[in-house]
């Protein structure tokens, strides 16, 4: 609208201010008449020709980042062989070990509980400052742990997850933003300790799907359904939103079911930064500045 007053303001030499924007608030008056009437007459035809409106809405097609995005050859391609992760698949338990970087603070911890709280078989103990990241692999390897989730704070926030699946690797880096703790979400439910279900969305690519495995080796593979809850990782541009619910059935006269939500809380958002074979070893893929220049590329 600025860029369609300053025209019209060039087209009509006023010096006036007062008197200019009453002359240009009268043209867009006038415009805007012109397009209801348009409409009002298209909807007009288009009720007597219900092929018209398809035809047009077949043109008409909302263009978005997501339908403009850059190919990937790799999108819904199937995993080749087995990877690092299939052992759980195989029905091997999850059993998780959570820890913080050296000399964290109250924020650290209190993220350290809401995650032995959403995810099962998870146990945290407190870094010392002598064990380094390959000793605690190797110790929680030893104690038959999966995985190992390290919670970085920095400057009394957390912004970031280092995942380390055990005993080989990979190893895993999210920056971490946006978190809303439960307190905050207004209308929010207490979880109960029922192995929650696990839904990811959108994970497309072969790196995506590496990343969506990662996630469902965290939890175990046999929900405990009468909990009714549901962990939801939801991939969109590469920011993977973190959301828990609990679904809730409600009565309904004309005897259909229906169903709510209930949110559990927190909220948080991960995104990928860093991939590296083994235990903080050789990096695989890294999140780069020059990636984020083309909005239309997407990596998960």
């Amino acid at each position: 609208m600025a860029a369609e007053e300053k025209t019209v303001k060039k087209r009509i030499e006023v010096r006036n201010k007062l008197k200019r924007q009453k002359l240009f608030a009268t043209i867009r008056h006038e415009h805007n008449k012109a397009r209801h009437k348009e409409r009002k007459q298209r909807a007009k035809e288009e009720a007597e020709d219900p092929t018209l409106k398809e035809e047009r809405l077949k043109e008409n097609v909302t263009q978005t980042i997501e339908s403009k995005r850059v190919y990937d050859e790799t999108v819904n391609a199937e995993l080749e062989g087995d990877d690092e992760f299939q052992a759980y698949f195989d029905g091997k338990s999850p059993k998780v070990f959570i820890t913080t970087n050296k000399h964290a603070h109250k924020a650290a911890y209190e993220f350290a509980d809401l995650l032995t709280e959403i995810i099962p078989n998870s146990n945290f103990v407190k870094r010392k400052e002598q064990f380094e990241m390959n000793r605690i692999a190797e110790l929680c390897a030893k104690r038959d742990y999966t995985d190992v989730i390290v919670i970085n704070e920095d400057k009394k926030n957390v912004n970031g997850l280092t995942f380390l699946h055990l005993p080989e690797g990979p190893s895993f880096y999210f920056g971490v933003s946006s978190l809303v703790q439960t307190e905050r979400i207004a209308g929010h439910g207490r979880a109960t300790n029922h192995y929650p279900e696990l839904i990811l969305t959108n994970f497309t690519t072969r790196l995506g799907m590496t990343v969506g495995r990662l996630f469902q080796s965290l939890f175990p593979h046999r929900p405990e359904f009468e909990g009714r809850q549901v962990v939801t990782l939801h991939n969109q541009r590469d920011y993977i939103f973190f959301r828990r619910h609990r679904y809730i059935f409600k009565d309904a006269k004309d005897k259909d079911i229906r169903t709510g939500l209930q949110e559990l809380g927190p909220q948080f958002t991960l995104r990928l930064r860093r991939i590296q074979k083994g235990i903080k070893e050789q990096i695989q893929w890294e999140h780069r500045p020059d990636m984020d220049r083309d909005k239309r590329k997407f990596y998960l």
